[in-house]
């Protein structure tokens, strides 16, 4: 009779083996300027407990990464609404979308600098200009998806153009914009590390240079880690949040 194992015990052996390989890794590896073990992580994350100034680093971070995404939700979903609903919106518009979703971000960085300076308006534009493209395609993906069916039925019922948006668009492209929330969260915390690396003395991007030019494997792999579970935590609560809101679709 086999053993069957469910998903959260699949997901925890592979983080135990992760954990393990990494372990015995750094263990044969031996060189503590470059490579830490994960107990050394552990210790060093509880050291940032008393750490102001990394403490204050993960706070300023996390402020940057909060506003640059309700920026690009407040943006992407009604622009995405309003592509993915208007035909010549849609081909007018979108093109150009795609296009500047296709530029690589790095690009633009000096732009951004140049407009906004070093401060955290320069942080948060460049998160901004990361996740708000998702939102956009992905909300317009999911709209032009409706099936023209489930728009005449609703037609036909007497439902009028707001009643159409509410009750059959914006449910039927839920799955969609939050695939896109998805995306556009990593892509936030990518455009808002990249630009505390490369210009700014302050948040978890600053100190993670400064950690590796210093040679400090165990503050940083602890910083990566605190990332690491910070998108972690992000992602699920994404995720339970569009589980309830898509029950119909089950």
């Amino acid at each position: 009779m086999s053993m069957r194992i469910g998903p959260g015990t699949a997901r925890l052996l592979l983080i135990v083996g992760l954990v393990i390989f990494w372990d015995v890794g750094a263990r044969l590896a031996n060189d503590p300027m470059f490579v830490t073990t994960p107990w050394q992580t552990v210790l060093a994350l509880v050291d940032f407990l008393d750490d102001p100034p990394v403490m204050d680093a993960v706070r300023t971070t996390l402020w940057e990464l909060l506003v640059a995404f309700v920026l690009a939700v407040g943006v992407g979903l009604p622009v995405g609404l309003f592509i993915g609903l208007k035909r010549f919106a849609y081909g007018s518009f979108f093109p150009v979308v795609v296009l500047l979703y296709a530029i690589p971000q790095a690009t633009i960085l000096p732009l951004v600098i140049l407009i906004f300076g070093i401060g955290p308006e320069a942080k948060i534009a460049f998160g901004f200009t990361h996740a708000v493209f998702p939102i956009i395609v992905n909300v317009v993906a999911g709209v032009q998806g409706i099936r023209p069916l489930y728009l005449a039925s609703a037609r036909s019922m007497g439902a009028n153009r707001r009643q159409i948006v509410r009750h059959v668009v914006v449910p039927y492209a839920v799955p969609s914009f939050f695939t896109g929330l998805r995306l556009a969260m990593t892509g936030d915390l990518l455009g808002v590390l990249l630009a505390e690396l490369f210009v700014s003395e302050q948040g978890v991007g600053y100190f993670t240079q400064h950690f590796t030019e210093s040679f400090q494997p165990q503050k940083l792999f602890a910083l990566i880690a605190s990332l690491a579970a910070i998108a972690v935590v992000l992602n699920e609560l994404c995720r339970r949040v569009e589980r309830r809101m898509s029950r119909w679709h089950g």
